[in-house]
């Protein structure tokens, strides 16, 4: 069980934002581009130790994807390029976030164990690693193995619900990180169990289809 797995009752409450966007006639993937904005926008708020104010971007970021489908689907304008987009904008979200954190240079392990910064920088590296492989594991899947039937406009996946740490619980730790002032226990927790994540999810795949 996942955050993920819990998407749709999510998505219910996006209700009145998504009527919002559909009467000023913004496009699902006008959305998408706004969500990389604030996304990014978190980004560089986080390499400047603005750490409050980028959590409350990222915030605006992960409600407005949860909004780009709610207005596909509620004006039956849901296109595979616009799943592909999808996919894409949050990769770039996760990264250009997680970098952030980076660029400010704050000490994660450092600051109990006397090593180089350099070893910091390596933490945010497998935080940022475990995140983009944790999720490419999906559309590998999808295509090696042939996953075609679309549910709301997506691939019906067949890792929901499979490991324990993806993307909404990467988002959910960066916020509370940066609200809390514990941004580099997030960054730790985050290359940690993502990377656990992913290992989860290629052994449900041995078991299954080896």
């Amino acid at each position: 069980m996942n955050i993920t797995s819990l998407r749709p009752k999510f998505i219910k409450y996006t209700e009145p934002v998504a009527s919002f966007f559909i009467r000023l006639g913004v496009t699902p993937n006008q959305v998408s581009l706004l969500s990389v904005l604030f996304g990014f926008s978190c980004a560089l708020a986080y390499s400047q130790r603005y750490f409050l104010a980028g959590s409350l971007l990222l915030v605006v970021s992960a409600i407005l994807d949860l909004v780009d489908g709610n207005v596909a689907r509620r004006n039956h304008s849901e296109s595979k390029f616009g799943a592909v987009l999808d996919w894409v904008a949050d990769k770039y979200v996760d990264a250009a976030v997680i970098l952030g954190v980076g660029f400010a240079g704050i000490p994660i392990i450092s600051q109990f164990v006397a090593v180089p910064p350099v070893f910091d920088f390596g933490v945010v590296g497998l935080a940022l690693a475990g995140s983009l492989i944790n999720t490419f594991i999906k559309p590998v899947t999808y295509a090696e193995i042939g996953y075609t039937e679309r549910v709301a406009g997506k691939i019906e996946d067949p890792l929901e619900g499979v490991g324990f740490f993806g993307r909404p619980e990467t988002v959910l730790v960066l916020v509370l990180g940066g609200v809390t002032g514990y941004i580099w226990a997030a960054i730790l927790l985050i290359a940690v169990c993502t990377n656990l994540s992913a290992v989860q999810r290629i052994f449900y795949l041995y078991r299954q289809y080896s």
